[in-house]
Parts: structure tokens; sequence; C-alpha cells
């Protein structure tokens, strides 16, 4: 199945101010990397640390925008950093990142660091009811985590989601979109869900809807679901305003 078009993105641009733009149109790579802290206490501070470093970093003209998010349990910090390419982020990471992440370890000691994932955006799908005012009314992200064994797992998980969401016969109250990731080695899948609040996922979540498009997910060969994590929009850099 080809992708379809991509949202058009004076319809993409969020208002909150935390928020990414998920589909602009000139990223190139995306960087996602959750932040494990051992203490809810400090996953604010280990938030701001991150959008205060970049804030004074001399930043590259590649990097795009980086938004911070914060898990609705406490123990996350998932940063979601948007670029032009991959090469000028591996110049940034031999040169630049130790320094900034060492400085954060010094002021904020015992943040684990699962690891970087690096992305493309597959597809979108987005809510008619929507509409141009999508932005303003994001109030909760979802992001499901797929673990898969290569290009064509990813597709297929992909596709059966976008078209599961597509056919409904109605359309998920509070739903605003869901855009699909692909990591680039082919072993993962990012589903980032953008809902106007909690409760409307949570109605949705338990709805049998949403029972029968898991129950296809997980027999889908090649796919292992991960679960969803619940994340609210924090701050963000925008290094480049988007076009």
């Amino acid at each position: 199945m080809t992708p379809s078009a991509l949202p058009d993105p004076s319809h993409a641009a969020p208002a909150h101010p935390g928020a990414p733009y998920v589909s602009r149109p000139d990223v190139g790579t995306i960087l996602v990397s959750p932040w494990v802290v051992s203490d809810p206490a400090q996953q604010r501070a280990a938030a701001d640390s991150v959008v205060d470093s970049w804030e004074r970093l001399d930043r590259p003209a590649a990097m795009l925008a980086l938004t911070t998010l914060l898990s609705t349990d406490g123990s996350r910090v998932l940063n979601y950093a948007q670029w032009t390419n991959d090469e000028d982020h591996h110049a940034f990471v031999r040169t630049q990142r130790p320094a900034l992440v060492r400085a954060i370890d010094d002021a904020l000691p015992g943040i684990e660091r699962p690891g970087l994932t690096r992305y493309r955006l597959y597809d979108s799908y987005r809510a008619p009811a929507a509409g141009s005012a999508v932005g303003a009314a994001v109030g909760a992200i979802v992001t499901g985590e797929f673990e898969t064994a290569g290009p064509e797992a990813q597709r297929v998980l992909a596709d059966t989601i976008h078209a599961g969401l597509r056919s409904a016969a109605t359309p998920a109250p509070g739903l605003v979109a869901a855009h699909f990731h692909l990591s680039t080695d082919g072993s993962r899948v990012l589903n980032y869900v953008e809902w106007k609040e909690f409760d409307a996922w949570e109605a949705f979540n338990g709805s049998a809807a949403a029972k029968e498009l898991a129950d296809t997910v997980r027999a889908l060969p090649d796919v292992t679901p991960l679960g969803p994590t619940l994340y609210r929009p924090y701050r963000s850099v925008v290094n480049v305003p988007a076009p």
C-alpha cells in the first residue's frame, strides 16, 4: 500500500506551546529518546534542563525543533527532536552532545537513557472532525510502540492501523490525529496519537472498535505490541520556524 498524502501543513501546525508540529514538511529525520527518572519530583526538572540547555546552545541549522513530553505516571520524559538530516545530527552527537548531557547529569544525577531511535514519518491519519483548529485541541498524547521484524512488517502494521481508523463507522470522539513513525532499522513502529483529552482516549480504549483493532494487530506476523504510554506536551525549542 502506498502511504496516503500527509495532512496539509496549514491544518496540522499545533497551537499548544509544548506540542510538536509532527507533520511539518521540512523534517528529514526524527530522533525519539525517553529519559527515565527515579523520582517523579525530578521529571519536570529533567525536561526543563533539556530545553534550557538547548536554548543556551549554539544550535545547528539542521536542528528544527525539540519537544519534551511528560508521562502521566511521572516516570518519563520523552524527547522528540526533528532534524533535516541524520548526518548533521551525527556530527552534533560527536561534537556538542557529550558536554550537554554531562551538564545535565551533574545537575540531575540518576537519569536513565534507554536509547535513541531514529524514525521517519511514514503516514498520518487525521480525524474528520479535527478540522483546522486541531492544534489548539491537543491536550493528550498516547504513544503506542511495537517491535517489528523488518520494513515490510512495519508498513503492514502502520497500514493496518490507519485502515482501521479510516474505515470506522463513527470516528472516535476526541481523536485528533495518529502519526505513524517507522524506525530506520526496521525494528520499531511508533504510533504517536493526539487526543483532545485523556478521557477521550480512555473511552475509545474501552470500546469494541478498539478491541477489534487490537485483536487485528496482535494477529499480524512479526509484530510485538509493547503497550501505550500517556504523555502531556510540556516545553519546546523551535530553532527553525516551520515553512
